[in-house]
């Protein structure tokens, strides 16, 4: 029996069905790899970024997961070159999806059940995704922003539903905006850790990690001289 199309398994229905010791004899899903492109690049090389971002509540089968990652890295690996980019998918596919498959041959209506034990057995694995959910975030530098937002439209044909791309305004796959970015860079609060940054708290106990020159030189100064005045009088 084939596959049945998109619209049979599109909606949330019922309750999340994952794989467990209760529920075996899951394929595995389509989409196998969830990184591709350079993703070993700096966090400091590749400071544009851009979203394709879901704008329907539905249910998002492995197949397209990857037929939507394929398209991406073939365009950009064309058009930017392949270690120009690095390409995230943020849906995973936990979702079991069950068929109750029926005979579709001669005499099938002597041989099944109809809708007796309808309970179905495992096919295929679906991500369920909400209103405003990011599916693909793909990280480049500024030159190739043009063609990484060419490569989310194109991988936006192989999902079901209305999807929007977005640009976003942080730097990279980070939490902060390029001016905060850069200033923490400058001021040491932000450190490098492979394609991410990591957050020095100013706050906690004192050691060689925190105590960063510069951090908090306005309000320093501001202290000394009130001392100062203090003591002059």
């Amino acid at each position: 029996m084939g596959r049945r199309p998109a619209r049979c398994i599109r909606f949330q229905k019922n309750k999340v069905f994952i794989k467990s010791r209760f529920c075996r004899g899951v394929p595995d899903p389509k989409i196998r790899i969830f990184d591709c492109g350079n993703k070993k690049a700096s966090v400091d090389t590749f400071p544009f970024v851009a979203h394709l971002v879901s704008d329907e509540k539905e249910q998002l089968t492995s197949c397209a997961l990857e037929a939507a990652r394929v398209t991406c890295n073939k365009y950009l690996i064309k058009t930017t070159g392949k270690d120009n980019f690095h390409i995230r998918i943020r849906a995973h596919p936990f979702h079991v999806i069950r068929q109750n498959k029926m005979l579709s041959c001669a005499g099938a209506d002597r041989l099944s059940s109809g809708m007796r034990h309808s309970y179905g057995k495992p096919t295929e694995t679906a991500a369920r995704v909400e209103i405003g959910q990011i599916l693909i975030s793909v990280r480049s530098k500024d030159t190739h922003a043009p063609k990484v937002i060419e490569a989310l439209r194109r991988a936006k044909f192989k999902f079901p539903g209305r999807q929007k791309i977005l640009r976003s305004t942080k730097w990279g796959f980070t939490a902060f905006d390029r001016d905060e970015y850069r200033r923490g860079r400058v001021e040491g609060w932000l450190r490098h850790a492979g394609n991410i940054v990591t957050y020095v708290p100013a706050k906690g106990v004192l050691t060689k990690r925190n105590c960063t020159p510069g951090r908090n030189d306005s309000s320093g100064s501001e202290e000394d001289d009130d001392e100062a005045e203090e003591a002059e009088q």
